[in-house]
């Protein structure tokens, strides 16, 4: 007769460097946001990239949509001490002046998508554009999916 063996996923799965506990099939680019200089270069450098807080399920939701369509999206996590910074170049790359324009960055809530580049929305605009069956045309658009 076989005995149990409790289950610990450090047991089976070794986190040394180069290793990851996750076993799924497809690989989803992680960074994270060392400081918001570094928010139009990702922008500038991915054909999707999602914002999102730490450990933030609906940015969990966003990737595992865009990873169901065939699209490898970078997800960025932002550390609660440099989400405003990070608003604030989000702003920036929209083309919107905190102070000039009177806005106190509550209309960029993460996730925060950016597709080819631009400002595409949050997880609303996504779902919305997904179930209208516009999203696809739009990744396939900004070279991010190729069916």
């Amino acid at each position: 007769m076989h005995q149990a063996i409790p289950y610990s996923y450090k047991t089976y799965f070794p986190t040394t460097i180069g290793l990851s506990r996750d076993t799924s099939t497809t690989t989803t680019t992680t960074t994270s946001v060392a400081d918001a200089t570094n928010v139009g270069k990702l922008v500038s450098e991915n054909a999707v990239i999602v914002f999102g807080r730490r450990g933030c399920c609906m940015c969990h939701v966003v990737k595992r949509l865009l990873q169901g369509l065939g699209v490898n999206p970078t997800v960025s996590e932002v550390d609660d001490q440099d989400e405003a910074a990070v608003i604030n170049q989000v702003l920036k790359i929209n083309g919107v002046d905190q102070e000039s324009g009177g806005q106190d960055g509550s209309s960029v809530q993460f996730p925060v998508v950016f597709v080819g580049g631009k400002l595409f929305g949050g997880l609303e605009r996504v779902m919305a554009t997904h179930i209208s069956g516009e999203l696809v045309p739009i990744l396939k658009e900004a070279g991010a999916l190729w069916l």
